[in-house]
């Protein structure tokens, strides 16, 4: 088979150190002893003119020296050389480069420094990792790319980390040992070879199972998503820290790196597609890392946890609740199992506490853990205890986790409830044994939430979209829309187009016709203007509602006419419902993106809501539903009627359709709100074309 485009650049055969230097403690030194300590065993050579050899590798005067093309280049030189020496190396023929300098200089000209360098490789189809990057470690093929010191031993693992931030990439690779990477990458400001590109090269190393991402921005959209698509059909999980949520580190991110952040809902519903993990910190994504790592998949059921603390035991079960994980019910022969095992005074329960009085301690853990894995209601288990080196009762609980891993396929991990603990040695053991130790009970919670989440993201059903609509009425949507204009009544016809319910409704221009829509329509009725320009109607004082009567009608149309003019929409009145919004934007990079949420007055009090890329079936419209804040509300509150969700989750598919198929003439859509009670109908509705 032909080797990956990024081979020469993360698995080369031959590699010339530009810029290396005899000089301790500069990148060009260390870039030399990086190499070395790594074990790379290809053919290197240092480019330097002033020098013959440098820690025992050969050097050259210039790349025009070397023998043959190098797979890769490393440039450790100034912005000031980077231009030429990076031509130099495209016409020696170098088949990939590394570019450590941040590619800016004081009073560049126009185009900058940065985009002459980028387009000078995409013209020799050149893979850069960099500029303003800290390299990579390739640990599977031996390959230290790193212009800084690292105490990192060679421990080649099964976890791919891509870091927009050189301080993560550092972090993460130089200080844990129990983060066993295949793969480690800074790509920097990504030239030429972006995110995409990585993720490409990582899913077909058959080493790696598992893909961690700290993200500022896809620089490359499309690619991104095929490779994330990659990802979830060979069944790697991927498990991203995306920055940028707030609009402050957008800003940040912005300055930082060139980078644009891009909309965070849109990122959500693009994760969500893909089933991506996504964490909030760097705790949550080595803890996530660590246990997906293993290879091992949650299977049906929830989580099983043994422990030798009750307080422990119920501070797991309070944050637990808060995570959204749930403890697996045990069968009356598993709890039967474990109370033969269980001194007097203690519960067979899960979550377990265990600890008695610690007679046989070892064996009693052991077999009550083993009878938890066994329960068939339970997808992975925990042990859960504050180990530290040197210490028995350590030593027997890690063998007794050891053992019960052994004996199953389901996931099995150890947990401490604190993150400073001194087990370095037995965690390591632990680790290395396939019991990953994941260090703080939140984190822990979060990893295990996402493994179960990645369980259930495999398990859903097809999702094939709804009809939405007739050939004949989907044209006439996309007429109405080309045509501009759109008030309130086009919008609420270019859903009705789509098979989206709405209000009855009729638009007016006079007196006596308002009256005699009202008596159509049926009372009692609200009347609002339908005045072009004004988007927000209650700020205008330009709605009246509840009219029960003819007078009341007229009346209050002469008002609107009076203080906004003529033109106003005559709509049946609801009755009393649950208010859910639906939304649309066109993502810039991602396309169009539906929103799903608390609506009416609610909408930006809860900022309650929900995405998915459009478009998408019911199945996905149900489950943005049923992760609602307000989604109990929809099973009937007080007394009050449950809603037909199924009706609810077609409206809300209906609606993606149209959201994918006017994504190219249409920037944004609100339908605020949809009434959902004894009917489903929306009662407002606002188009935005695109310019």
């Amino acid at each position: 088979m032909p080797r990956h485009a990024l081979a020469p650049l993360l698995a080369p055969r031959s590699i010339a150190l530009v810029g290396a230097s005899q000089r301790e403690n500069t990148p060009g030194h260390d870039m030399v002893r990086m190499l070395a300590r790594g074990g790379y065993r290809g053919t290197a050579t240092a480019i330097n003119p002033g020098y013959d050899a440098i820690e025992g590798i050969r050097c050259l005067p210039g790349l025009g020296d070397l023998p043959a093309p190098p797979d890769l280049a490393v440039l450790s030189v100034r912005n000031e050389r980077l231009e030429d020496t990076l031509r130099e190396a495209i016409a020696v023929g170098a088949r990939s480069a590394v570019v450590f300098a941040s590619g800016h200089l004081a009073g560049d000209r126009t185009p900058p420094l940065s985009e002459r360098l980028a387009a000078m490789a995409r013209a020799a189809n050149l893979p850069i990792c960099g500029g303003n990057c800290m390299g990579f470690y390739n640990d599977l093929d031996h390959v230290w790319i790193c212009g800084f010191p690292s105490p990192r031993e060679p421990r080649p693992g099964a976890i791919a980390l891509i870091a927009h931030s050189g301080s993560v990439f550092g972090a993460l690779a130089h200080n844990d040992p129990r983060l066993a990477f295949a793969l480690t990458i800074s790509p920097g400001s990504e030239l030429t070879t972006t995110v995409a590109d990585y993720i490409d090269y990582a899913l077909e190393r058959p080493e790696i199972k598992v893909i961690g991402l700290f993200l500022e921005t896809a620089r490359d959209p499309a690619g991104f998503s095929r490779a994330l698509a990659k990802a979830a059909e060979r069944d790697v999980p991927v498990v991203a820290l995306k920055l940028g949520r707030t609009a402050k580190a957008a800003a940040a991110a912005l300055t930082h790196t060139g980078a644009t952040a891009g909309s965070d809902l849109a990122y959500d519903a693009l994760f969500d597609h893909h089933g991506v993990v996504r964490v909030e910190t760097l705790d949550e994504l080595a803890c996530t890392l660590l246990l997906l790592s293993t290879g091992r998949r949650a299977g049906p059921g929830a989580l099983a946890s043994i422990h030798d603390s009750g307080g422990e035991c119920e501070m797991l079960i309070d944050l637990a609740d808060r995570a959204g994980v749930a403890f697996a019910p045990l069968t009356e022969q598993t709890r039967q199992a474990i109370a033969q095992r269980l001194e007097p005074g203690l519960v067979a329960t899960n979550p377990l506490d265990a600890w008695g009085t610690g007679t046989d301690f070892g064996e009693a853990f052991e077999a009550c853990f083993r009878a938890l894995l066994a329960d068939q209601g339970t997808a992975l288990g925990v042990f859960v205890n504050d180990i530290r080196d040197r210490y028995y009762l350590s030593d027997g609980f890690a063998g007794a986790a050891v053992a019960v891993a052994a004996t199953t396929d389901k996931p099995v991990a150890f947990v401490t409830n604190y993150t400073q603990l001194r087990h370095d040695a037995v965690a390591m053991r632990l680790t290395q044994a396939g019991v990953p130790v994941l260090d703080g009970t939140a984190n822990a919670l979060v990893a295990i939430r996402s493994a179960l989440a990645l369980r259930d993201f495999r398990a859903r059903p097809p999702d094939p979209l709804p009809e939405a609509g007739t050939a004949r009425s989907r044209q006439a949507a996309r007429e109405l829309v080309a045509a501009g204009g759109l008030d309130e009544a086009a919008g609420l016809a270019v859903l009705s187009a789509y098979g989206v319910p709405v209000v009855a409704h009729e638009v007016v221009g006079s007196e006596d016709a308002a009256a005699v829509a009202a008596t159509r329509v049926g009372f009692p009725v609200a009347l609002k203007t339908a005045v072009a320009g004004v988007l927000h109607k209650t700020e205008v004082r330009g709605v009246w509602l509840s009219l029960d009567d003819e007078g009341a009608v007229r009346r209050a149309w002469r008002d609107l006419a009076a203080r906004l003019g003529p033109r106003a929409i005559v709509a049946a009145m609801l009755p009393p419902g649950v208010e859910i919004a639906l939304g649309m934007i066109r993502d810039p990079q991602f396309g169009p993106v539906v929103t799903v949420g608390a609506g009416g007055v609610l909408i930006e009090l809860l900022r309650d809501r929900r995405a998915a890329l459009a478009p998408f079936g019911v199945a996905t419209a149900t489950r943005l539903l049923d992760r609602l804040a307000i989604r109990r509300l929809l099973d009937g509150h007080r007394g009050a009627a449950p809603v037909d969700i199924g009706g609810l989750a077609l409206a809300a598919s209906r609606f993606s359709v149209l959201a994918h198929d006017l994504a190219d003439i249409v920037g944004e859509i609100d339908v605020n709100p949809l009434v959902c009670g004894r009917d489903i109908a929306a009662v407002d509705a606002l188009v935005v074309p695109r310019p």
